[in-house]
């Protein structure tokens, strides 16, 4: 069975990157094609063979791919695969439109219906991300991504079948794309991720105290500042809202460490106070294992698809903050590994984050739930499942 792999761009790291680490894992002599590669920003791709599409060479398109939203259809519609058996796109946005001969078999893993497209396709004609070109941009906008919705209702029906990473995601497909899919959780790798080996007294969050009138004195807020942190592991975009989380901490003074990089990283620089430290993204391993392990909890205000770091952060034995819409509400188990927060807004967070005490959360029963989405049942799944549908695309054609 020859395997080609599919992915939107190869120039970040981030979770659907390890789900593609993963699959080179069963299929190591797979090809990794794209619409655009940089090697600079995606070390881990370094032992694929990456065939990026002609978008390439285009000026800026490796780092800046957003400025070609247009050319993107274009650049998967372009590969040949005739001399492949499967074909599996792993996408959250064009390389579902990839095109295939009627024997080769397409799988699509589904990370999300594009998302500037559909779910969050308000936000984004709002929020253009152009800088200072943003007003002609939102005029532009909304016509651009009106054509595109068109080319996406059409590329949607390209694949023979779906996997889709979360119940949230599966019902996005059938909302917006009209296909079923069969759930495949994304691999969480529980040997990486995993408990400190010495043995730590319980950590107890101290709570800011507050005078008569209920304000936050600053001589408490001092203790968190210097003893304890919260942790943000996350790309600093704005449908993450990590703002909401920098708002919050404003407010509340206590020490928050943030890990990751982004276009919105310079404006929520300019938003954080003092007590925010922002540690970019080129970590290794141990660096970020040890941030892990090391906080009171994890802290998430998006609308997760998943949620993978919010597993990675209990297969460390910590709990996870988190707005409950999304893939997180299905990987946090509300009051025993985590605190689910039902408004997406600062208020809601500082509320949770006051009511969190990190000695009622066992971190056993947080790694015990991170266990339950290991790498090992992710790979003997998905390769279950690519065998059977291969057999029967066979008998079919």
């Amino acid at each position: 069975m020859r395997v080609a792999l599919v992915y939107d761009r190869v120039n970040k790291f981030g979770g659907a990157e390890r789900v593609l680490l993963a699959l080179h894992k069963i299929w190591p002599q797979a090809p990794l094609f794209t619409a655009v590669y940089d090697p600079q920003g995606a070390p881990w791709a370094k032992d694929f063979r990456v065939y990026p599409s002609f978008v390439q060479k285009i000026p800026f398109a490796k780092s800046r791919h957003e400025l070609y939203p247009w050319l993107m259809p274009f650049a998967f519609e372009s590969f040949d695969f005739s001399a492949f058996d499967v074909v599996i796109s792993i996408t959250s946005a064009e390389a579902k439109g990839l095109i295939t001969q009627p024997k080769v078999l397409h799988l699509c893993y589904c990370l999300t219906p594009t998302r500037y497209l559909w779910s969050s396709f308000k936000h984004y004609v709002k929020n253009p991300r152009y800088g200072i070109l943003n007003p002609l941009a939102k005029i532009m906008m909304k016509s651009m991504l009106e054509r595109l919705r068109q080319w996406d209702k059409v590329a949607c029906q390209r694949p023979d079948y779906y996997f889709s990473i979360s119940q949230t995601v599966k019902k996005r497909i059938k909302k917006y794309y009209g296909r079923d899919s069969e759930i495949i959780y994304p691999p969480v790798d529980t040997d990486k991720f995993r408990l400190k080996k010495e043995k730590l007294p319980a950590r107890i969050l101290p709570v800011a105290g507050s005078d008569a009138a209920g304000k936050i004195t600053a001589q408490n807020l001092k203790v968190n500042k210097e003893k304890e942190y919260f942790l943000v592991v996350s790309r600093l975009v704005s449908y993450k809202r990590v703002n909401i989380i920098i708002d919050s901490f404003n407010k509340l003074g206590w020490s928050l460490k943030i890990i990751g990089d982004g276009s919105e990283k310079h404006i929520l620089q300019k938003k954080a106070k003092p007590n925010i430290e922002f540690l970019g993204q080129e970590l290794t391993d141990n660096k970020l294992l040890s941030y892990y392990q090391g906080c009171l909890a994890l802290v998430f205000a998006g609308e997760e698809d998943f949620g993978l770091v919010s597993l990675e952060a209990q297969a460390c034995g910590k709990p996870v903050i988190a707005f409950k819409q999304g893939g997180v509400g299905e990987t946090v188990i509300n009051g025993k590994t985590g605190i689910l927060f039902s408004s997406q807004t600062s208020r809601a967070l500082i509320k949770a984050l006051k009511g969190f005490r990190a000695e009622k959360f066992r971190a056993e029963d947080c790694r015990q739930n991170a266990k339950k989405f290991n790498e090992k049942i992710f790979l003997i799944k998905f390769k279950k499942l690519v065998e059977d549908k291969w057999e029967k695309h066979k008998k079919l054609t």
